[in-house]
């Protein structure tokens, strides 16, 4: 638990909080719509959740959303899941995602970047009249609204191009990065049955050229439904045959025509983990997620024209999705192509230099990562222009949190967010005008009536409960793909508390308002009753230089017992003797409780991660209770099929 009262880390001063964005809506929101004037932050997010229908109709008014025919009302229907949100209203997300074009057309939209760290910008309107010649050519190729266009391509300006054109025309993008396998691919893909496949022939990432050919070869196999597919020559191969190019599609003069489309017709596709079964395939709209990322991006990130954002991703992670909207603030969006490690692993900071990034992205493990490795990026490289950098992925240590302070600079904004796939966005996390506490999240977000509960349906203030949000929020999914009574959606979210979502995270909101997340509550450590967040685990033993990597699992045993084991992945030339084992549990007992020892620690050859990077506890819980492989997880969905075997041995071994 955090102290009552410990000091903040950062706060804002009074210039900062006068300039942010978020000041001056709550102030014309105050005059406009009868937003509280006095009171802060705080009064300001009471406000957007106890009047919900005002909240987001000043949102569509201070963003000037553009409704190419009116609303009849904010809210339709409530109730969750199913919210109606602007019930009659059309409009077209790609349209406002390149209104900046009209005022700013020789300034960057893009930069691009690769291993070579240097910029490459896309102006905006180069990149309008890109999406106006896709588009024209999308619609030529008979892709109608609602038509599923898919993409197997990295972070390059061509993919935000494809998406933008999909968006356009009114059909539905989903992208993979091309790191994923083929069945990785097939699993999502042929739920969706796409009309166009957007594919690189290959990507580089460490230095070294990866061919895809093949793989793309077995897709356009294994797509029956594909009418065309597009061929982008990243590593310079001719285009297969069959296929259509890149620069073909893309070289007219062509003014974009933007379909107009209801408010809740489907923008593109996302996949959870899916590490059991086949990835959820979540459908989000159009004016939902327009709405929910001009409130996140233009408020919570306070980010606009005069903005560079970056954020170190993948076209297979929802933060792609959520890099792109960065243009409907009119912000210079960054988009790195390779490893987040090379040459060297400070070379995230010195793609924030040399692109002026004022908003860096990133994870915690990459944070703590440059720790481990006595990376300093202050002393190393000018980063004068970052006024925040944010972590998400997992909870950034406390650690974190103190190196980021020490070794960027004092005075920076330091945001650990915390969201999901499941609504693109963030459930809490950056506040401008808050100030940053060591190991916790500012605030719940504008509209997000985020609370902890207790397994009665309890709201709990400074004790452990369940992640819940008690109204809708715009980008929560209007379905799931191939789920025609909506069971699959319901039971992900709503089957524990009828009406609310639950989120599938132990969380402890503080007296103050902040929020800590502890991990994924279904995996969560339960001693006597005590229960810990595997999080907690992780930041504690990871200190330790000789822990690469480390799991831990809570295992009911069927005599009421409770078995823990931690497993552990050493850094090279590190041995897990007598010494290190002390180590490990005085550790633990010293900085978590002593309650949550474990029974063994175990070293392993690896940890299996989902390929969006989480470690897979759930899966390797249900290995070690028995369950077959094929059963416990979609191999597809891990990064290193082989490690789950040791696993599986260690479960036959023990029963």
């Amino acid at each position: 638990m955090t102290p009552a009262n410990p000091t903040p880390l950062w706060q804002p001063d009074a210039d900062r909080i006068a300039r942010a964005q978020i000041t001056r809506f709550q102030a014309w929101a105050a005059e406009r719509h009868g937003a509280p004037a006095e009171g802060g932050y705080p009064a300001l997010h009471r406000w957007s959740v106890d009047e919900l229908d005002t909240f987001w109709k000043a949102v569509t008014e201070w963003f000037d959303v553009r409704f190419s025919t009116p609303y009849t009302r904010v809210l339709g229907d409530r109730s969750m899941p199913g919210a109606e949100w602007f019930p009659g209203a059309t409009l077209n997300y790609a349209e406002h995602a390149l209104r900046a074009s009209a005022a700013r057309p020789d300034e960057p939209a893009l930069l691009a970047v690769d291993e070579t760290h240097e910029p490459r910008p896309v102006t905006w309107a180069e990149l309008r009249r890109q999406v106006g010649s896709l588009a024209a050519e999308l619609r030529a190729l008979g892709v109608r609204p609602g038509d599923r266009v898919s993409a197997y391509v990295p972070n390059i300006p061509q993919a935000v191009v494809a998406l933008l054109a999909t968006a356009a025309v009114g059909g539905v993008w989903t992208s993979c990065a091309p790191d994923f396998g083929a069945r990785s691919v097939l699993d999502r893909f042929q739920q969706v049955e796409p009309v166009v496949l957007f594919t690189v022939d290959g990507y580089r990432y460490g230095g070294k050229e990866h061919d895809r050919r093949e793989i793309v070869a077995e897709l356009r196999r294994e797509l029956p439904t594909l009418r065309a597919v597009v061929h982008i020559p990243l590593l310079g191969t001719d285009t297969p045959e069959g296929a259509l190019e890149w620069s073909d599609l893309t070289s007219a003069d062509t003014e974009p025509v933007f379909e107009q489309v209801p408010f809740d017709h489907p923008l593109w596709v996302l996949y959870s983990s899916g590490t059991t079964g086949l990835p959820k395939a979540i459908v989000q709209s159009q004016g939902g997620i327009l709405i929910e990322h001009l409130k996140q991006i233009g408020l919570h990130c306070d980010l606009g024209p005069e903005d560079r954002f970056f954020w170190y991703t993948s076209t297979g992670w929802m933060m792609w999705n959520f890099l792109v909207s960065g243009l409907l603030t009119g912000t210079t969006i960054v988009l790195y192509d390779g490893s987040p490690g090379h040459p060297d692993t400070g070379a995230q900071w010195r793609i924030a230099e040399r692109t002026g990034a004022t908003l860096f992205g990133t994870s915690a493990a990459y944070v703590m990562a440059c720790r481990k490795a006595g990376v300093h990026p202050g002393r190393d490289h000018d980063l004068s222009r970052v006024h925040c950098v944010a972590t998400t992925g997992s909870p950034l240590p406390p650690d974190g949190f103190s190196w980021l302070h020490d070794e960027v600079r004092d005075d920076l904004w330091i945001a650990s967010v915390s969201g999901g796939t499941d609504v693109c966005s963030c459930f809490a996390g950056a506040v401008p005008t808050l100030p940053v506490y060591i190991g916790e999240l500012q605030a719940p977000c504008l509209g997000t009536d985020l609370q902890s509960w207790d397994p009665g349906g309890r709201p709990v203030v400074g004790e452990v409960g369940e992640l819940v949000v008690t109204n809708p929020m715009p980008s929560m999914p209007i379905r799931f793909w191939n789920d025609p009574d909506g069971s699959r959606y319901h039971d992900s979210y709503f089957d524990m508390y009828p009406g609310v979502w639950r989120h599938g995270d132990w969380i402890t909101v503080t007296s103050r308002g902040s929020v800590v997340i502890h991990g994924r509550s279904d995996s969560t450590l339960n001693r006597q009753g005590v229960r810990m967040g595997s999080a907690d685990i992780y930041e504690a033993v990871e200190r330790l230089p000789e822990v690469k990597e480390s799991l831990v699992i809570g295992i009911e045993q069927p005599d009421g017992g409770y078995w823990m084991p931690l497993f552990v992945h050493l850094a090279p030339g590190a041995a897990l003797d007598e010494d290190l084992v002390h180590r490990i549990k005085q550790t633990i007992r010293e900085q978590l409780s002593p309650r949550h020892l474990p029974d063994e620690i175990i070293e392993v050859p690896g940890i299996p991660h989902t390929l969006t990077g989480k470690r897979i506890e759930v899966p390797v819980k249900r290995l070690l209770q028995g369950t077959p492989l094929e059963k416990a997880v979609n191999p597809g969905s891990i990064d290193d099929l082989d490690l789950l075997h040791f696993y599986e041995d260690l479960a036959r071994k023990r029963a």
